[in-house]
């Protein structure tokens, strides 16, 4: 943290930036003590960035390189030290579609958090709330979980259920999971943010 005790915060994002939003906007509320210090984009046009610029935080699109799913080495060394230079103390990946391997996770042990749209380990990967409407499960919901080397495998920090409907389609049951993750960011994020999670091998054990 800085001096003023708030856990500086390194948003990255590919799209519109919804959970930015809550996010910021908890910060702004005083909800927990966090605040946004940047955010990154490897889409040029990005929603989440002009949000980020309308409420006055510094926003950079940085491009990802040659690779469709990850950053190549030039790129997540740009991201490296823009997040350093900001004094990020924990990276919070908000839609972003790039796998986080390598350096930029030893660079930040522990720091790299991510919201999934389903009750992980069940659907991960892209569309998970299609995967659990075409699966049939009577519930879904969201996952905040630490970042590794494997696509959503990471150590689980809060989760929130959401049930599914008679009648859902993919776009209303997507719309519901989405509220879910606005209310369960914001709460996880406080939960890093007061010392409160810690990691035992696969477990998260939260402290009162």
């Amino acid at each position: 943290m800085n001096r003023t005790g708030k856990l500086r915060l390194g948003v990255l994002g590919s799209g519109k930036g919804s959970n930015f939003v809550a996010v910021a906007g908890a910060c702004a509320r005083g909800e927990l003590p966090a605040e946004v210090a940047i955010v990154m984009s490897d889409v040029a046009d990005a929603g989440i960035l002009a949000r980020a610029a309308g409420q006055g935080i510094a926003a950079r699109f940085i491009p990802p390189g040659k690779f469709r799913t990850k950053l190549d080495e030039e790129a997540e060394a740009a991201y490296i030290g823009a997040l350093r230079e900001a004094r990020v103390d924990l990276v919070v990946l908000a839609g972003f579609m790039r796998i986080l391997k390598g350096d930029f996770l030893k660079a930040f042990p522990q720091r790299v958090i991510n919201i999934h749209p389903s009750l992980l380990p069940s659907f991960p990967g892209l569309e998970a709330w299609k995967q659990a409407l075409d699966y049939g499960v009577k519930f879904t919901g969201c996952t905040v979980h630490f970042v590794d080397q494997g696509v959503d495998t990471g150590a689980i920090i809060a989760q929130q259920t959401v049930p599914v409907l008679d009648g859902d389609t993919a776009e209303s049951l997507h719309a519901r999971i989405q509220q879910a993750e606005h209310q369960l960011y914001p709460v996880a994020i406080r939960l890093m943010a007061e010392g409160r999670i810690e990691v035992r091998g696969r477990s998260v054990v939260t402290r009162a």
